[in-house]
């Protein structure tokens, strides 16, 4: 199983659709019945090529009889306390399931894993690795673990700027000469949203070799 689930573009993920809005959130309405919400905790999500890991058992070998152990992050959940204070917590867990060619015997089998918070799409803020134990039993193909990954970030630097609130929010009746320009397209806007977002993406801790196997194959 391999996933390519990768965040929406910078831009969009400043302004992420919702079905309804709590206490704190942004509500953009422009006047022509489109509402969006900005939550101050990071997006969470998977880069591509990295929710999934082949090993394979003779070093530099990527052919299929000499496959060996398979893995893949799934289930990929967040909770997210943004009543806490200055800065906003957010803890991701996922599972990673498992597959080996060689059921004969008992097994462990340790796969790292990395979490990394960026903002604004490109400046890594923190980057943290772990591991997660895969247990095979004898005669078993398959196996399943847990792993977690959690995070900080300023609720400030999450947070736009007063005056580019009320330019996004400000409301525009049909008519106006600006009512149909999104707020966006203003360089301004984009930047500050830019800054104040933030994402949480975890994914197996590749190799050079491994990452241009899940790119190329």
């Amino acid at each position: 199983m391999t996933i390519r689930t990768r965040l929406l573009p910078v831009l969009a993920l400043g302004l992420v659709l919702a079905g309804c809005a709590k206490e704190g959130d942004l509500v953009v309405n422009q006047g022509v019945g489109i509402t969006a919400v900005r939550s101050t905790c990071p997006a969470v999500g998977i880069p591509d090529y990295t929710g999934d890991i082949t090993t394979f058992r003779t070093p530099g070998s990527t052919t299929l009889a000499d496959l060996d152990v398979t893995a893949a992050i799934t289930n990929l959940r967040s909770t997210c306390n943004e009543d806490s204070g200055d800065r906003v917590y957010t803890e991701a867990s996922f599972d990673v399931v498992a597959r080996r060619s060689d059921t004969r015997g008992s097994r462990t089998v340790t796969l790292p894993y990395f979490s990394t918070v960026l903002r604004g799409g490109s400046s890594v803020v923190t980057k943290r690795v772990g591991s997660v134990t895969l247990q095979f039993a004898d005669g078993a193909e398959r196996a399943q673990a847990r792993g977690t990954a959690a995070a900080y970030v300023n609720r400030a630097d999450a947070t736009l700027p007063a005056e580019i609130r009320e330019q996004i929010t400000r409301k525009r009746e049909p008519g106006d000469p600006d009512a149909a320009l999104d707020p966006l397209a203003d360089p301004a806007v984009r930047a500050a949203v830019q800054r104040a977002t933030f994402e949480l993406l975890v994914g197996f801790q590749l190799t050079e070799a491994q990452l241009r196997y899940n790119a190329t194959r």
